[in-house]
């Protein structure tokens, strides 16, 4: 899956400047493309996780927000990528995924 951000259905930005927020939403959505192309999250192999202006004291925002969604046993390789910016100024986090489907 390309990345998914924190706009919603209607490309309304949730979260605003909450990074855990933002990220919460970005993981539904990647839950919803996954789901639309028939499989679930367990699918989910790997992660790439962009995060603006990373440092260690946002971990915590985008860990919990990532272990909500991937609460299982077995959980997807995942790469955190600081960036200086994303497609849009608003975003703070952008999730990539590939899955594996039957």
């Amino acid at each position: 899956m390309a990345g998914q951000t924190a706009w919603d259905v209607h490309k309304q930005l949730i979260g605003g400047s909450d990074l855990e927020a933002q990220a919460r939403q970005a993981f539904m959505n990647l839950r919803a493309v996954v789901e639309a192309a028939g499989g679930t999250l367990a699918d989910v192999v790997s992660v790439r996780i962009y995060i603006v202006d990373y440092r260690p004291d946002k971990a915590e925002a985008v860990g919990s927000a990532f272990r909500h969604f991937f609460s299982g046993e077995a959980r997807p390789a995942s790469t955190w990528v600081g960036v200086a910016a994303l497609a849009d100024p608003r975003f703070l986090i952008e999730v990539e995924a590939i899955a594996v489907l039957d």
